[in-house]
């Protein structure tokens, strides 16, 4: 019996009839575009697994990373109160330095899944995939080829900072996140009839961004509009509303929150942290702004010489050279490159990711004040989307001598620093430059003559200058993921010289059991110092406080109960003053106060631009009260017990 086939045409394969599989006259070209495309998705599915399981194996290694923030995830997984205003307790005595919205995806999977450190770090790494997959479909928009993408998107989750930021909880990953996806709205805009809904939605990103990072987010802005203004197709003053409607939306994303702390009686919200007048908007401007590029930060801990000399070579040095500086000129020659030989979408995203990459990397050069070098992560989709952009571009075009000379010369410059960085580190994988260097410049030499090689053979020797381009940075990745990071100023690859006091060296920032943290370093909590702490713990608002917020943080982890975190990060915040602090102890709301703490007001330091107040907090009770030492830790009973 013969049963016919009842399906619509349009869901059967087009070699079935009835049923049954027959011969179909595709031809051959078609055949290979379907092969490719089944290639090019299955690679694309690679890239990501690929990612997922660099981000996300053996993510628990690095604990709490850093403890600033988990603590803050921490609170804001007990109190939506906390929750909103970020918050580096759940008593709310003080927030973080940072607007809170990197904070709320990590307290919501806390408040899902509990406290622990894969509820802390999961979050980052799916941002890192999800910035992965963004930039792919970015640079496949623009150009109309999933390789490229993938390409860009292998470069980009390889980059060895990328890898470090995305397996850590700094707001940074949220804000790479957000910038390429304002990236991929503009590139939409470029193409669909709905420009206006596009740029909205970019808006929105960046603006989402500033609560994120503040003003970092907006580096990336001059690239943007000025890709929008050049390359649109509507008319100039159609353009002009869309470029002011996207700001527009940039204010409202950014800007309700700001409004709601700016309204909010500050005496019935946390203290602004980072800030001397328990101002946001002083917060933005001053220590988040542009006093990170004058080094005038008010309560900062030093600027210009203190945090590396700047200069147009920054990026280059010891300190920053192996987090992102791989591909900077193979991705500067290939932005050129596309700008030249381009489409008018290749060429839009070529100025888009080319301004994005130069303003950030100036102002990361010059900046005075605070710079840390997992900063660089901002340039990473920048670097990344050139190569795969601009190597396709000129790869199109290389049966010219100008294409196939840029592509050389962009090989032979990526080989050379890479076997020059990797000579910074001897010690690490001590054969790979030799590798690098021999592949490297031999495939420079077969990329300029390529045009003269059969397609199969071509393409081999493009892949061979990939491979050799990648090797560095991949290494390093690999170092990076196997290496637990903690503290506030991790790094990515091996140990290299020069990074100076040990700050910030992979796997470094821990403080030895039962000590408390310094500025950057969380506090480590022992058991018998944690079960003093929970004793009687629902009698008090806050069961310790100490001086700075880091020291502060290894305390609250331990017990998940509020430990007041006296002047901030920096222990330099006016909050609370002596006698506010004075009056929470005679109402019985602070049980313990632990000495040492590692903020600048500490042991009667000096702070920089900042109050007196903790040093005077850290004299007054070591005048009232008797100390208690248990397992090296200095502890005062606050409730004369």
């Amino acid at each position: 019996m013969t049963m016919t086939d009842t399906r619509p045409a349009a869901f059967r394969d087009p070699r079935e009839s009835d049923g049954q599989l027959v011969e179909t006259d595709l031809r051959p070209g078609f055949r290979r575009q379907l092969a490719s495309l089944d290639k090019e998705r299955a690679a694309y599915v690679v890239l990501l697994g690929a990612t997922a399981l660099l981000y996300l194996w053996g993510l628990g290694a690095s604990g709490y990373a850093n403890s600033f923030y988990s603590a803050a995830a921490q609170a804001g997984s007990e109190s939506w109160r906390a929750f909103f205003f970020g918050a580096s307790d759940a008593a709310g005595s003080i927030t973080v330095d940072k607007p809170p919205l990197s904070i709320w995806p990590m307290a919501l999977s806390v408040r899902l899944f509990g406290l622990s450190s894969w509820s802390i770090l999961v979050p980052q790494a799916l941002m890192g995939i999800g910035t992965v997959a963004l930039l792919h479909a970015t640079v496949r928009r623009a150009t109309g080829s999933g390789w490229a993408g993938i390409v860009a998107g292998a470069t980009l989750a390889t980059s060895p900072v990328a890898v470090l930021m995305f397996r850590f909880n700094n707001p940074d990953a949220l804000l790479v996140l957000l910038m390429a996806a304002a990236a991929y709205a503009v590139v939409r805009a470029l193409q669909s009839p709905r420009a206006l809904r596009w740029m909205l939605l970019g808006g929105a990103f960046i603006g989402l961004a500033f609560l994120t990072k503040t003003l970092q987010a907006f580096l990336v802005l001059p690239a943007l509009a000025a890709t929008y203004a050049i390359f649109a197709t509507v008319p100039w003053r159609t353009r002009v509303v869309h470029l002011l409607a996207a700001f527009g939306a940039v204010v409202v994303a950014g800007g309700w929150w700001v409004a709601i702390v700016q309204l909010w009686p500050a005496s019935s919200r946390p203290y602004i942290g980072g800030s001397q007048t328990n101002d946001f908007l002083e917060l933005t401007f001053g220590y988040n702004g542009f006093g990170r590029l004058t080094g005038e930060e008010a309560g900062s801990v030093g600027g210009g010489n203190g945090w590396g000399e700047t200069g147009l070579l920054r990026l280059f040095g010891t300190d920053n050279g192996g987090q992102v500086a791989w591909l900077v000129p193979a991705a500067l020659i290939l932005g050129v490159g596309a700008l030249w030989c381009g489409s008018r979408m290749v060429r839009a995203l070529a100025t888009l990711l080319l301004g994005w990459l130069v303003v950030t990397a100036l102002t990361f050069s010059l900046m005075a004040g605070i710079y840390h070098a997992y900063y660089t992560v901002a340039l990473a989709p920048a670097i990344a989307g050139l190569v795969g952009l601009g190597g396709r571009a000129l790869w199109q075009r290389r049966d010219t001598l100008v294409a196939a000379g840029l592509l050389g010369l962009a090989t032979a410059t990526t080989t050379a620093f890479g076997f020059a960085l990797l000579e910074r580190t001897p010690d690490f994988a001590p054969w790979l430059r030799y590798v690098v260097a021999t592949v490297g410049f031999a495939a420079a030499l077969m990329v300029v003559g390529a045009r003269h090689l059969p397609r199969r053979m071509a393409m081999t020797v493009a892949g061979t200058a990939l491979l050799a381009g990648l090797a560095g940075p991949t290494a390093y990745a690999l170092e990076t993921a196997s290496t637990p990071h903690t503290g506030s100023i991790p790094t990515a690859g091996p140990g290299s010289s020069g990074l100076g006091a040990g700050l910030g060296r992979p796997g470094g920032g821990g403080a030895a059991a039962g000590g408390v943290g310094g500025l950057l370093d969380g506090s480590t909590s022992t058991d018998a110092v944690t079960s003093l702490l929970l004793s009687d713990a629902e009698s008090y608002t806050w069961v310790a406080a100490t001086v700075g917020a880091n020291s502060a943080a290894g305390y609250q982890l331990a017990t998940e109960e509020s430990v007041m975190p006296i002047g901030g990060f920096n222990g330099s915040d006016p909050s609370p003053t002596l006698a506010q602090f004075q009056e929470l102890v005679a109402d019985g709301q602070v049980h313990y106060f632990i000495s040492g703490g590692g903020g600048l007001g500490g042991g009667g330091r000096g702070r920089p631009g900042g109050s007196a107040s903790t040093s005077e907090i850290e004299t007054w009770v070591a005048a009232t009260y008797p100390a208690r030492t248990v397992d090296g830790v200095t502890l005062y009973d606050l409730s004369g017990g």
